[in-house]
């Protein structure tokens, strides 16, 4: 193509300069161009790069700066970008690149310009992935968030639908409501709440990528959601093509606009933020406008820093000194709860937490806004530090006060020399979860179809009532009204009625509000005790320890309040002290190697103890 072989005469190479090889016959060109230029080549979607010694690169400066005249260095240009690259290895990784990117069409001359103003086709570069109900365009490297703007993890589906339910439960209060996506990626989070909660919520997605907004332009129009372009914003894009034929059934907002500007811009009920890493620098702005009872969702993926891994990065970004334990997730779950109360107190905000959860390599967490002074002092209360005893990991809060005795209830301080305890935090001490939000997300998750995440909420509505299973679906606790910062919600009993103003869903305001706090704080008592043990790690040494289930049960006929918990499926949560959960331990363990006859008599001399 680039030079006529069949012509007579002499002719010159068309990748080599004239120094370098002299023009010749057609028979001796076509053995040059076979033996150096064809041989030494990159393939590309069918594209051939053969390597060139013309002057394309600027030859390489000398010491004092000035262009070293000579040869030029050999190279390859890039069939989709035009770059010049001299090795053949770096020219591979380069093309892998704008593969993992979706940019797969040649830009040299006699290519295709229209293609590289838009994105390929979805048959072409893009993978179309379907969950619940709503389909999402992704790029070939959307599982490497270094590498893509356009980031999405397959194995966050259960955060996606936690935060769904959320905020499904805030929707059957009150709406429409002012939701926002701070982090869209491909938009897959927002374009769900749009798609299956329509006119009840006002659905915001924002990034500050421009293949993002994009990505989530083009995801709205594969669900037929039509996307407005931002115009509330000062730098959002213009409005995106024509609208499908049909009629949307949902309208989102994309706008191209950091998170902490749109955040500081405007008011929202409802506000997910789910950065790539830590959530911190993002935590003053979402405070700052979200309106009162509204959520806050925080996702947190720095597992490093979370679990103790770079103890110097969870202080740099948390403020607080924790150590590896036993219950390291329980542990990051109260370090993040304790970072967002101290953001919320700087606005003048308390927080009410109703929901942490700790699972695969991820941190969630759902907290309610309430607004005033009064709020945010009774939230700082609630941040202690915990002395923990590196030796048999028994642990215990401060109490609040400057006359505190730092010591645990264990004796190793005593048997051991030196010193066994330490101080860890500052950690959020109040309660993790909310029974009456977690049984309404339940409901949720039922009306949606939402069959993954229910054992899940199932085990989180047992853990807030330190109850097991069995007492949830059989007690009577389940049929009881539940209040929530002011707002009354029943839950499973409809018949009764608390009065003309005790309706579902609706706010109590002035003095009203005042006597639901007061009568919340009796009944503090009844939170789920903080922590667990691990069967597994305080297991008696050649004893055979009882099954789970089973030692739940001798606990419960010890009188302890137990449960088992999400954090860690070997976890006892209860209210025993690491003193009384051995002695449970050991009283129905049984010694290794013990005969069956030797196991009964031991059973009936339990059942008679």
């Amino acid at each position: 193509m680039l030079v006529d072989l069949n012509g007579a005469g002499r002719k010159s190479c068309p990748l080599c300069p004239e120094e370098k090889f002299k023009a010749c016959y057609s028979h001796k060109l076509r053995r040059h161009l076979q033996n150096l230029h064809w041989k030494v080549y990159v393939e590309f979607k069918g594209s051939r790069m053969c390597i060139c010694h013309l002057a394309c690169r600027n030859p390489k400066p000398s010491l004092s700066g000035d262009q070293v005249s000579g040869r030029h260095m050999a190279h390859f240009h890039c069939v989709v970008c035009s770059v010049t690259i001299a090795r053949k290895t770096d020219m591979i990784s380069h093309l892998k690149r704008h593969f993992n990117k979706g940019e797969t069409e040649a830009s040299y001359p006699g290519g295709s310009d229209a293609q590289m103003d838009e994105p390929a086709p979805s048959g072409q570069a893009y993978e179309i992935l379907k969950e619940l109900g709503t389909n999402v365009q992704l790029l070939p490297n959307h599982s490497t968030p270094m590498k893509s703007d356009t980031y999405f993890n397959r194995k966050m589906k259960t955060n996606r639908q936690l935060v769904f339910c959320s905020l499904a439960v805030l929707a059957e209060e009150r709406n429409p409501l002012e939701c926002l996506d701070a982090f869209g990626a491909t938009g897959i989070m927002g374009l769900q709440w749009a798609k299956h909660l329509r006119s009840t919520v006002r659905v915001t997605i924002t990034d500050i990528s421009d293949t993002c907004v994009k990505m989530i332009r083009e995801n709205c129009q594969l669900n037929n959601i039509r996307a407005d372009g931002g115009s509330r914003g000062p730098r959002g894009p213009d409005r995106a093509g024509c609208e499908p034929e049909t009629a949307p059934v949902a309208t989102v907002e994309v706008a191209k606009m950091d998170a902490n500007v749109i955040m500081h811009l405007r008011p929202f009920d409802y506000i997910h933020l789910d950065p790539f890493g830590t959530a911190v620098n993002y935590l003053d702005a979402a405070f700052r406008n979200v309106r009162n009872l509204g959520i806050i969702s925080v996702t947190s993926t720095d597992t490093g820093s979370l679990y103790a891994k770079s103890p110097n990065v969870t202080l740099r970004h948390y403020g607080c000194h924790i150590v590896r334990t036993e219950y390291y997730k329980e542990l990051a779950a109260r370090m993040v709860v304790a970072t967002v109360a101290r953001a919320a107190a700087r606005c003048n905000k308390g927080i009410e937490v109703l929901l942490a959860v700790a699972v695969e390599h991820f941190v969630l967490v759902v907290v309610r806004v309430l607004r005033g002074p009064t709020q945010a002092d009774e939230s700082a209360k609630k941040l202690r530090k915990l002395v923990h005893c590196q030796w048999c990991e028994e642990r215990v809060f401060l109490k609040l006060g400057n006359m505190v005795d730092d010591t645990v209830p264990c004796n190793c301080h005593g048997s051991l020399p030196g010193k066994t305890a330490v101080q860890l935090g500052p950690l959020w001490a109040g309660p993790l979860f909310n029974t009456g939000f977690l049984r309404r997300m339940l409901s949720a998750a039922v009306q949606h179809s939402m069959d993954d995440i229910q054992p899940l909420v199932k085990t989180l509505i047992c853990e807030s009532e330190c109850t097991t299973l069995k007492s949830l679906v059989h007690g009577s606790s389940a049929l009881s009204n539940q209040v929530e910062c002011g707002v009354v919600i029943k839950t499973l009993q409809s018949g009764e009625d608390g009065g003309p103003a005790d309706q579902a869903g609706k706010r109590k305001s002035g003095e009203d509000c005042g006597n639901v706090v007061k009568k919340l704080k009796p009944d503090a008592s009844l939170d789920h005790p903080a922590f667990y043990y691990s069967i597994h790690r305080h297991s008696i040494r050649r004893m055979n320890m009882p099954k789970l289930n089973k030692f739940l049960q001798y606990l419960t006929e010890a009188g302890f309040r137990v449960s088992r918990t999400h954090f860690d499926p070997t976890g006892v949560r209860t209210d025993a002290t690491l003193q009384q959960f051995k002695s449970v331990l050991t009283k129905y363990s049984v010694p290794t190697g013990t005969n069956t006859g030797a196991g009964q008599s031991t059973a009936s001399s339990e059942k008679a103890v």
